[in-house]
């Protein structure tokens, strides 16, 4: 049913890879297979970014909305079809879908299972989703830390000496990158956990969540059973993660967090400090007043009456 996908992924990857070593590297080694996974998962993860930026968007709009849903909640306690209907018409008058609070983790899944299934048929001999028998045969002796990019932690001893790599050092390799995969899921999940736990403190949800986030480092025992160029696409993919979560939360702070007071502070002291650099240029850059000179009215003397009637009768 995900054929299309898979022969998809399987040219993007064959791109990389033929572009690699036309810029010098070896078509049959580590480093051009290698990193041609890794160029793959960081263009995926370029186009995932608007995503990624609407998630935090409609995690944002839906704590603003938590003291409308707690009270949706508590009005229709008695009534869960009718509490449902109440708070999906608040979602859209305020425009927030809450599946674009997953959507980039959703989207991501279906790339990891079609990279595993190519490595599959790759580490099987299979020429499909795109690969040729020749291109086949040069992934498969492909060596990444002394590892076929198509081994795992339960190919046998001779399928790795076949391929020129020691079995042991193999094996550790896979456990090594699979304590990496586990700690860096661990960590990308805390990072989003704890800004979760920011902005609704309140979510029913949470408990459920600190409890994945805890037993996720068992998540690398299932990487024992993955390809390792599967294992090199799952860390590459959370040190993406870790980073770019670090960034953009430090940009866009969640509101009420310690890191939006400080920021928002920030903001306010530079605001100040600009306004009075200005008032403190006006005083500068304003001219003295020039003193005008005073202009003395002479009121008229007045005269007496026989004055003045000396003078008509003069006239």
């Amino acid at each position: 049913m995900l054929d299309w996908l898979y022969n998809i992924v399987g040219w993007v990857l064959i791109q990389i890879h033929s572009g690699l070593t036309m810029l010098g590297l070896d078509p049959d080694g580590g480093w051009a297979w290698g990193l041609s996974i890794v160029t793959l998962t960081v263009l995926m993860r370029l186009i995932m970014v608007p995503l990624f930026v609407k998630q935090m968007n409609t995690q944002r709009k839906m704590q603003d909305m938590q003291p409308k849903l707690q009270k949706v909640r508590e009005r229709y306690k008695n009534d869960k079809q009718r509490q449902q209907q109440e708070m999906m018409k608040l979602y859209q008058e305020s425009g927030t879908n809450p599946i674009m609070g997953c959507l980039p983790l959703l989207l991501q899944m279906p790339v990891f299972f079609a990279l595993f299934s190519v490595l599959r048929s790759v580490a099987q001999g299979q020429a499909q989703y795109g690969f040729t028998e020749q291109l086949v045969e040069s992934a498969r002796g492909a060596l990444i830390f002394h590892v076929p990019i198509a081994a795992q932690f339960t190919s046998s001893s001779e399928e790795l000496e076949a391929f020129g790599s020691d079995p042991l050092l193999a094996k550790i390799v896979i456990v090594v990158a699979c304590v990496i995969m586990g700690t860096t899921t661990f960590l990308t999940m805390r990072q989003s956990i704890k800004r979760t736990a920011n902005q609704m403190p309140d979510n029913p949800m949470m408990q459920s969540q600190k409890i994945m986030m805890y037993i996720a480092p068992a998540f690398g025992l299932f990487g024992l059973g993955m390809p390792i160029g599967v294992l090199l696409y799952w860390v590459t993919s959370n040190l993406w993660t870790m980073g770019q979560q670090h960034l953009l939360y430090r940009k866009f702070p969640a509101p009420g967090s310690e890191e939006a007071k400080a920021q928002s502070s920030a903001k306010g002291g530079a605001a100040n400090g600009s306004a009075k650099g200005l008032l403190g240029k006006r005083k500068e850059t304003a001219p003295e007043p020039v003193e005008q000179p005073k202009i003395e009215r002479k009121q008229p003397k007045k005269q007496s009456r026989s004055k003045r009637s000396g003078g008509r009768s003069g006239k």
